[in-house]
């Protein structure tokens, strides 16, 4: 296949593409059909079955092995003289540090999380290195370029921390589906197949039923005891006995609807008969992640809304095939969104609580989007994203600073337009990342340990991998392979104190410096004493703060028609696609374009937006993140700041 001659620009350019998965084989097959010489590929993903739908580099006897490397094998075979170097790797790994960055003439980035988004972004200011960040889920895309002093880093408009519900409405009060899914595979599935010594329990949290005698020992399969026996004990305490006693505490009843007991006696027989199915069928091939219930039981249709009835049948049927299919793994499972038989178990599990608690059931096929964090991909948008990847990456190269433009890909067009191109804006002078901002933290410096604030605000929350931080000139905590033996222990022992008693005392007004050298980034961040804080809204028990609030959006025609730029429910509705934020699971990092981020006048006179679902998202500040590689959601909801404040590139 002939390609015409390289731009001038692109024929010295060295490129490093960060992920190579849906994004990144588009990507990479674009690059090289452009004439782009020397390519770096760094992904630390192996192919799965799920991505080959997609992920169009790959075939099914390349299941197993590396992204980056099975990428660069195909590409090579229609353009065998450009040079591709693959990375099985981890970006965040040590090697890949800010030196190794300065080597690029441009990042492109393809990834499906927003930890190593942030810590490629922070790489690239620190190697001053431009970045050229995309995402999509669904139709919904974006392609946004970023410059070191010129544009808004990656950072400059705050991407929201995963959340996580209050453990007692998981296991007491769910109201949403998710709440069950979540029951389902991270406390019931794992009790009966994974590690039986973790702390993982069942019991409702009320006042004296925690630690009854009644549950002692239920998880525990007796001797000699029948599976069907065994899985009907399982069903009747979960779904019969800790209902009965949630119910027994009146107060928490008051203001919600009663859950009703549900026990196997009163929706099956005394004994299951299959029928139009049989074990056998159950496991066609030798593949463990094969096996299947709902073949056991002749069932097909993995979109139907199971009964009730259908769901305790593949419930009993599931652990059957668990403790007498595969009981060599029971012990050490994990939940596998491409496990169906996982599936099958979390499903059924998930909707017999559900109707005891009086939520809408959902189909196997919702359950697996949900249990498995899956906003189903479209490649059609991975290739269009990727197009755009590299028509930007060419104008960075050409230094052509008036052309660039982060570019939003819509599921519905706003005046026969299905790209919305926005100017770049200056950087946020508020930006922690690249303006050095301090940020703010309340936190009660009587109760919380050092670890605390490392796991969930350095870490979760800045993004920081090798933390150090600092109380004027002293150390309290550093993380490093070179560190003495007594330091090590010293930190260690700092870890378990709380802020007030450290060596040197973190109380209220007092400004800790933190520090990640491979990340070569620093922020001061000030102490602010609070002493108690509301469990379910903020479940951390402390605060992070710093960015100025955005005020609505002002609506412009309330008379136009919705043009669907948030695409579907699946990605506006937690209960759909329900990552991690109240569990709230919306796709966290695709940002929507709102009406401030272009000129009316580079579209038209009247940009048909109105109060589309653009203005709708923009009114509620929310962000989606990417979610098509590897299907990663987060729980997410967030914020965007005030647009008046925010200045065009000129």
């Amino acid at each position: 296949m002939d390609s015409p001659p390289p731009l001038s620009a692109i024929k010295d350019a060295k490129v490093l593409m960060v992920g190579a998965g849906g994004i990144g084989c588009e990507l990479l097959k674009t690059l090289a059909l452009s004439g782009f010489p020397d390519i770096h590929i760094i992904d630390m993903d192996t192919i799965e079955v799920s991505n080959l739908n997609r992920q169009f580099l790959f075939r099914q006897k390349h299941v197993g092995q590396s992204k980056a490397k099975v990428a660069r094998e195909a590409v090579l075979r229609f353009r065998p003289n450009i040079s591709i170097t693959p990375y099985h790797a981890n970006v965040k790994d040590p090697d890949f540090n800010v030196d190794f960055f300065k080597q690029f003439s441009v990042v492109l980035n393809g990834l499906d999380n927003l930890d190593a988004r942030r810590h490629v972004n922070r790489l690239c200011l620190a190697a001053d290195v431009p970045l050229v960040e995309s995402g999509t889920t669904g139709f919904l895309g974006q392609v946004t370029v970023h410059l070191k002093g010129k544009t808004e880093c990656y950072e400059c408009q705050p991407k929201p921390a995963p959340k996580s519900y209050p453990v007692c409405t998981i296991t007491s009060t769910p109201s949403k589906f998710v709440h069950c899914i979540v029951w389902a595979k991270d406390l019931l599935f794992a009790k009966l197949f994974g590690d039986k010594a973790q702390d993982n329990d069942l019991n409702v949290r009320s006042g004296n039923a925690s630690t009854s005698d009644h549950t002692e020992d239920v998880f525990e399969r007796r001797k000699d005891e029948d599976i069907e026996e065994y899985g009907r004990r399982i069903y009747d305490h979960v779904f019969g006995y800790n209902i009965e006693v949630a119910l027994a505490n009146e107060e928490t009843w008051k203001n919600r609807s009663k859950p009703r007991p549900i026990y196997s006696k009163d929706v099956l027989p005394e004994r299951l008969i299959k029928q139009n199915g049989n074990m056998d069928s159950a496991s066609a091939t030798d593949n463990p992640s094969s096996v299947s219930a709902m073949a056991s039981l002749g069932m097909k249709n993995p979109q139907e809304i199971w009964s009730l009835m259908e769901n305790s049948k593949i419930f009993l049927e599931a652990l059957k095939l668990f403790f007498g299919k595969r009981g060599k793994e029971v012990g050490n499972l994990s939940f596998d969104k491409d496990d169906q038989l996982a599936v099958e178990f979390v499903t059924s599990a998930a909707n017999i609580r559900a109707s005891s608690f009086g939520i809408s059931l959902h189909s196997l096929f919702e359950s697996k989007g949900i249990a498995g964090n899956i906003v189903h991909a479209v490649a059609t948008t991975n290739a269009i994203i990727a197009g755009l990847i590299v028509i930007e990456a060419i104008k960075v190269l050409q230094k052509d600073a008036r052309s660039y433009r982060m570019t939003y890909c819509l599921e519905h067009p706003s005046k026969k337009m299905l790209l919305m191109p926005v100017e770049p804006y200056e950087p946020n002078k508020s930006c922690y990342v690249c303006s050095e901002t301090p940020l703010s933290l309340e936190i009660n410096t009587h109760r919380s340990t050092l670890r605390e604030f490392v796991d969930k605000i350095v870490k979760a929350k800045l993004g920081m991998n090798l933390p150090l931080i600092m109380h004027g000139s002293a150390l309290l905590y550093e993380v490093g392979d070179d560190l003495e033996e007594d330091m090590v222990t010293n930190y260690a022992a700092n870890l378990e104190k709380v802020l007030s008693e450290l060596p040197s005392p973190v109380t209220s007004g007092t400004l800790l410096t933190v520090e990640d050298l491979q990340q070569e980034l620093t922020c001061n961040i000030s102490i602010k004493h609070r002493e108690e804080f509301d469990e379910e809204k903020e479940p951390d028990g402390m605060v992070l703060s710093g960015w100025t609030p955005a005020p609505a959006v002002e609506k412009k025609d309330e008379n136009h028609v919705d043009n669907g730029v948030g695409t579907s429910k699946n990605i506006t509705n937690a209960e759909q696609v329900e990552t991690n934020e109240d569990l709230e699971i919306v796709p966290a990092d695709i940002e929507t374009p709102a009406e401030k981020k272009r000129k009316l006048s580079e579209i038209s006179n009247n940009d048909g937006l109105g109060t589309s679902r653009v203005a709708a998202k923009a009114n509620n500040h929310s962000k989606v993140q990417d979610l098509d590689d590897d299907d990663d959601v987060v729980f997410i909801s967030g914020g965007d700041s005030d647009p008046s404040k925010k200045r065009k590139l000129h």
